[in-house]
């Protein structure tokens, strides 16, 4: 099944890192010391550079038949990417998240996984393997990720008099919460959320509610548009309208670090902008829809290596890959993205902190569920209609009505 969807996700530096290439067996391919040269492009620009190089460098240090070359792609990833598949010269491994649009120039990577044993696979956290294949068959290595969870202002929560989130919290607890906060503290709203969010992370909603987007089939009509659906659009816009919510153009982080809201929920991306203000602030699980033990569920930004189906060197590649998302680099990047090992998360103490154990309650809750730009030929067309929709029912000044609005867009898929 062919498929050509749009970027969907934008990692920042929590969660993005080096991507790799390894070289050929032939002549061509080889150092003038003999060794297998491995091309290896980076995403990141010049400011990481440097740190990823070391670490580059630490993999050359420990081998003898492979050299690993630095490529900085920075910006112009995706065109340098695209284009090396297209004239057969993309690097052996790259970092990988677009799955959909580039899966047909990779190579599967399930013999290799095999090869390792079941404690290799069972090592990484379940939930990242839906992210990272297409159609059954795996295509990349989880390397970050980060899900979603509730971020809240603990100076205003004190301010308002009002508990703070707990981890069992329903939509109608936050509610309550945002209305005080709102009534009780001047010049802030209990609640922010982003006026036209992104389709892909909203459909996490949709399924903390019983549905998706779309069935098994393909089909939108009676999915997008079920009676789950509409609630899930409707309690942003109910926020709004009781006063206890307002929207952003962004994802709300700036509302959030200037006191404007109380309650945001966003990605991990933002802890150390928010650290670095010093603002005294907590996170905790997302909100389920009610209080009938159906958790709350989170989308993934994730990402992976990948191999390059041209590759010439595909066990020096697998090598490399092994290298990169194995334990010691793992570590080496706490701090800097959520580590993708479940021996490295124990290890490591990682849920003994309080600002990365939610994003790992939340992927832990949220194994078995694979987002429709995987699944869907036409993403990009339901995608587009779903960020109008999005904006007609929660802007301001139009409020529609949610179950008019799927119904005309679920009718058009």
């Amino acid at each position: 099944m062919k498929r050509k969807i749009g970027l969907w996700l934008v990692l920042t530096l929590t969660m993005v890192t080096v991507l790799g290439a390894c070289g050929g067996s032939d002549g061509g391919n080889r150092e003038s010391g003999g060794k297998t040269r491995v091309r290896f492009a980076s995403w990141d620009n010049a400011e990481d550079l440097d740190s990823q190089q070391a670490l580059v460098d630490k993999f050359n240090d420990s081998q003898e038949e492979i050299e690993v070359t630095l490529e900085a792609y920075g910006d112009d990833y995706d065109t340098k990417i695209s284009a090396g598949m297209g004239s057969s010269d993309a690097p052996d491994v790259m970092y990988m998240w677009n799955y959909p649009a580039y899966y047909e120039a990779l190579e599967p990577l399930d013999s290799y996984i095999d090869g390792e044993g079941t404690e290799y696979k069972n090592n990484f956290y379940e939930a990242l393997w839906a992210y990272n294949e297409i159609d059954g068959s795996i295509y990349g290595i989880p390397v970050g990720f980060t899900t979603h969870a509730l971020f809240y202002n603990k100076d205003i929560f004190t301010e308002a008099g009002v508990a703070e989130p707990t981890d069992d919290w329903t939509w109608d607890d936050l509610a309550a919460a945002a209305k005080a906060i709102s009534e009780k503290v001047d010049g802030v709203t209990g609640f922010s959320y982003q006026l036209q969010a992104d389709p892909y992370d909203f459909e996490m909603y949709l399924w903390s509610n019983n549905t998706a987007y779309i069935d098994k089939a393909g089909s939108a009509e009676g999915n997008l548009n079920s009676a789950e659906a509409v609630e899930a659009f409707s309690v942003f816009q109910n926020l709004q309208k009781e006063g206890a919510a307002i929207t952003t153009e962004g994802g709300g982080t700036d509302e959030f670090r200037s006191g404007k809201t109380a309650m945001y929920i966003y990605g991990a991306w933002s802890v150390s902008t928010l650290d670095s203000d010093g603002l005294n602030y907590g996170i905790a699980d997302l909100p389920a829809f009610d209080d009938s033990g159906k958790e709350a569920v989170s989308i993934l930004s994730s990402s992976g290596l990948a191999m390059s189906k041209d590759s010439k060197n595909k066990e020096a590649a697998w090598e490399f890959i092994k290298y990169w998302t194995g334990e010691e680099m793992n570590k080496e990047r706490i701090g800097y993205e959520l580590s993708a090992l479940k021996s490295v998360v124990e290890s490591e103490g990682v849920m003994e902190d309080e600002k990365s154990a939610p994003f790992y309650s939340m992927l832990e809750k949220s194994s078995g569920y694979t987002p429709a730009s995987f699944l869907l030929d036409d993403w990009g067309g339901l995608s587009e209609d779903l960020e109008l929709a999005l904006e007609r029912i929660n802007n301001p000044t139009t409020l529609e009505d949610p179950q008019a609005v799927l119904d005309e867009v679920a009718a058009a898929h």
